[in-house]
């Protein structure tokens, strides 16, 4: 670690209103069952009907089988395991950090979690378990290889869940054959672990999903988990999702659609089961949704939300009827009410403009917010601009703000309350904050308009934001440089007059990190007053050897930032930390970038594909390294690791 220092202890409107807009569909099935706002299919028939008249490609017109992946899965290596560890087993951490997760008691799938006494993280295709506490003795207790791809995982007591991605082969009917044929598909296994024993974990269920795994949130001992996959056709007819427990025989899942129009239809499973009860088979429903669908989920309700680029709807906006608006760009949402695994539609609704994240939703008493980007382009026209709205819980709009920062878009949101703190840019970084009190009448209490933009924003107690983007300044051309990652505090307690605090500025231009793009790369302890950042900086440096005066090259330095931050004294950088001495003149793929990092008691722990490296809060000295059983793999992270 460089330079440390002692750390102190501081720590929708107008679409909506219609709720639904489908029109031309409905008459084409009017004897399906309606589920809600969704139309249930009837048959395999009438799906691939539907298909083939309204999704883009139609049917598979080669007259050959096609797979959803088509690779042949990896042969099973049989690694040895780890040596059992023999010492005593060591008490655990009085304070520890979990994952970093956007609603609290809503858990979210990573490839790291802990318990304040032992580490569980996916190293290429092997979950290792770390006894990583006292920090001095840390080492791998076992090694337990995974049966596929894995992609994130869940710990709850002595219960872990791994989702894993393989191809597998099954056979299938077709139409005028006598003989199955044989397809290969990709399908998401959730292995269920008990872990009981550490050093031995005994793998106690299999829940399986046809598709890519999506995403997943936990509640209790209850996951719920989404999988995706593209219509799967063998020669004229359709191959349909399954889900199965165990070695039972799979099952079809009922498989609806929404009756407004599509561009792209993609199969969604939903599914939720109990990490406890190993042999009940998952609550699953189908749905055939559009691309670039994203995942929200509260304690009580699961939200699908899906850009829909159709026709543009012209039409009253709500609470002010004589305004109009025409947009094609759009996003639905449905609402599924959960409860102890159990999935239960309720409703759906639609508001202007596409979502830039999860965070761009938020349930709150009762109603959920959305922030979305409007972006719209024609012969005539082109516009963009943002809006937020508030929906209740039958998906109808009761409050708008709109219009929004004209001709830029939304590059964060983050509710806290009843307000919204949203950064949009262009050629400087406003923030606004708006007031969410009263449902109906969302309004901007205060802006402030700085160089840079910030993509990830998180809240510090109730007067305080940190943001982490990166900085701009104005090019001799009129138009925008982005130069180095920047990490701002905001005060806010003045609603009206936000300012900012303090700010830092990492490195030169193309200086990044994972934070930017995944929120559970960023650890911030209010309590402590600790921020840690992983980083893969770019330096200047000095070209001695060059006969031209003043010429420079660039290195890259990969690690961790650490800040002890407090409303008084802004940001302080205490130390760093990285897991490769030299500098390098590359930055993708080192397996020494930290991805990840957490703290137990007064040990920070670092983590890259290679190692875990742990070092002293006080003090800054390296206290140990525990080597991960990487082989080379490809990392389970969606972001790009340096």
């Amino acid at each position: 670690m460089e330079s440390w220092k002692p750390a102190a202890a501081v720590a929708l409107g107008c679409l909506v209103v219609v709720a639904i807009i489908g029109t031309a569909l409905a008459s084409e099935d009017a004897g399906a069952e309606a589920w809600g706002d969704l139309r249930k299919f009837g048959s395999k028939e009438e799906i691939e009907a539907f298909l083939k008249e309204h999704a883009q490609g139609g049917g598979n017109g080669s007259g050959y089988p096609r797979t959803n992946g088509g690779v042949m899965p990896e042969e099973a290596v049989d690694y040895a395991p780890a040596p059992a560890a023999t010492a005593a087993p060591a008490p655990a951490a009085g304070d520890y950090s979990t994952t970093n997760v956007q609603v609290q008691g809503v858990d979210e799938a990573d490839f790291l979690k802990n318990d304040g006494k032992y580490i569980y993280l996916i190293s290429g295709r092997t979950l290792a378990i770390l006894e990583a506490f006292p920090p001095e003795d840390a080492r791998i207790v076992s090694e337990t290889w995974i049966d596929g791809s894995p992609k994130a995982l869940f710990l709850e007591g002595d219960r872990l869940v791994v989702f894993a991605t393989k191809t597998e082969e099954e056979m299938t009917a077709v139409r005028g054959s006598v003989t199955p044929v044989p397809i290969w598909r990709t399908v998401t296994h959730a292995y269920i672990y008990d872990i009981g024993d550490r050093r031995d974990p005994k793998r106690v269920g299999d829940v399986t999903f046809t598709g890519d795994y999506y995403d997943a949130r936990m509640i209790g001992e209850y996951v719920y988990a989404l999988t995706r996959e593209s219509p799967l056709w063998v020669h004229d007819g359709i191959v349909l999702p399954e889900v199965r427990t165990g070695g039972a025989e799979p099952v079809v899942p009922d498989i609806y659609r929404p009756e407004t129009p599509l561009q792209n239809y993609i199969f969604y499973t939903a599914g939720g089961f109990s990490i406890r009860n190993n042999t009940a088979a998952p609550d699953a429903e189908t749905f055939l949704l559009g691309y670039d669908t994203t995942l929200f989920a509260s304690r009580e309700n699961l939200y699908l939300a899906y850009r829909n680029m159709g026709p543009a709807y012209t039409g009253p906006v709500a609470g002010t009827p004589s305004e109009e608006t025409g947009t094609r760009d759009r996003t639905i949402i449905h609402r599924f009410a959960i409860e102890r695994g159990k999935i239960d539609y309720r409703t759906m609704g639609q508001v202007p403009g596409h979502l830039l994240n999860q965070f761009s939703l938020d349930e709150y008493g009762g109603n959920l917010r959305v922030a979305t980007t409007v972006e719209d382009w024609g012969w005539e026209r082109s516009v963009r601009y943002n809006n937020v709205y508030v929906l209740n819980s039958a998906m109808t709009v009761i409050g708008t703000l709109e219009h929004l920062a004209p001709d830029e878009r939304i590059y964060a949101a983050r509710f806290a309350g009843d307000r919204l703190y949203l950064v949009t840019f262009k050629q400087v970084d406003p923030l606004f904050v708006i007031d969410l009190s009263d449902p109906r009448r969302p309004g901007i209490l205060g802006e402030l308009k700085i160089p840079g933009y910030s993509d990830y924003l998180h809240p510090f107690g109730a007067d305080h934001i940190i943001g982490v983007g990166k900085e701009t300044s104005e090019n001799t051309w009129g138009g925008v440089s982005v130069a180095g990652l920047k990490v701002a505090l905001f005060d806010v307690s003045d609603v009206n007059n936000p300012i900012q605090v303090d700010s830092v500025v990492i490195g030169e231009a193309g200086t990044d990190s994972p934070a930017l793009y995944d929120h559970k790369a960023f650890l911030f302890i209010e309590e402590k007053g600790l921020l840690v950042l992983p980083v893969s900086e770019i330096k200047r440096v000095e070209n001695p050897g060059s006969r031209y005066p003043g010429s420079y090259g660039t290195m890259t330095w990969q690690g961790a930032y650490v800040y002890s931050v407090s409303p008084e004294e802004g940001l302080n950088l205490t130390g760093t930390v990285t897991h490769r001495e030299r500098e390098t003149s590359y930055a993708w793929n080192s397996p020494d970038a930290v991805q990840r990092s957490l703290f137990m008691d007064d040990t920070l722990y670092t983590v890259s594909a290679r190692s875990i490296i742990m070092t002293g809060l006080d003090d800054g000295s390296r206290i140990n390294e525990v080597l991960l059983p990487y082989r080379g793999e490809a990392s389970p992270t969606p972001y790009p690791v340096w």
